[in-house]
């Protein structure tokens, strides 16, 4: 069962920061997931939420600042909200990432910079793996890139989930643990995917997931 560093090591670090992503490869994860949307410039930054409140000391929608202007807030710690760019930089090749995207018209943009990192060498297209909930967004990384992997995120799996998989052709289905059943399990690798769960904090439910067979948990505390 793999370790998925759930927005870098957020339970330690403020989430989907530098910090926080360095902090997740101190720890060894074998994975680091963040979350990805689009500023008002057109940039692509690492964020979860559609506003700033909750993370930063910023008001209002990301979609409606600049990257210029999210740069300036604090984002906890001192850290500013990162780029993609940024991200992809920091991380490289050190450990695999699980880039999920947030906003509508994510894919493209994604695309052109995953496409400058794996040709430029800096990032192997075999470490990445982008997940949504949105899974048109999904089926544009797919028909740019055939041999990235994909996983559709459910908070509940659904009865067709090997439908929507097959149609990406993806590598993984990421559900969440709060309506998890064993039988889900159980289908899912009768299907022939592998199943990643999130958000996995607690020890008992670590040793849960672990017992049911899952492939791999997001989790704050790596």
């Amino acid at each position: 069962m793999i370790i998925i560093g759930h927005r870098g090591a957020a339970g330690y670090e403020p989430e989907n920061t530098l910090l926080s992503f360095q902090k997740a490869i101190d720890l060894n994860v074998d994975m680091i997931e963040f979350d990805v949307r689009l500023c008002k410039s057109g940039e692509v930054v690492i964020f979860h939420d559609d506003s700033l409140e909750r993370t930063t000391n910023g008001v209002g929608l990301v979609s409606e600042t600049s990257l210029t202007e999210l740069q300036k807030l604090d984002a906890g710690k001192g850290q500013k909200i990162p780029s993609l760019s940024e991200a992809f930089e920091t991380i490289g090749s050190k450990v695999k990432m699980n880039v999920e995207l947030k906003g509508k018209s994510t894919a493209e943009p994604v695309s052109q910079i995953v496409r400058q990192f794996t040709d430029s060498g800096k990032i192997n297209p075999e470490d990445l793996l982008i997940s949504s909930f949105m899974m048109e967004e999904l089926f544009i990384i797919s028909k740019h890139f055939p041999t990235i992997k994909t996983a559709p995120l459910f908070r509940k799996l659904p009865k067709d989930f090997a439908l929507t998989a097959s149609g990406l052709k993806a590598f993984s289905i990421n559900a969440g643990l709060a309506f998890l059943t064993k039988n889900d399990v159980a289908k899912v690798h009768a299907s022939g995917y592998r199943l990643f769960v999130y958000t996995v904090n607690k020890p008992d439910d670590k040793e849960r997931m672990k017992t049911w067979g899952v492939d791999g948990i997001f989790t704050d505390f790596p």
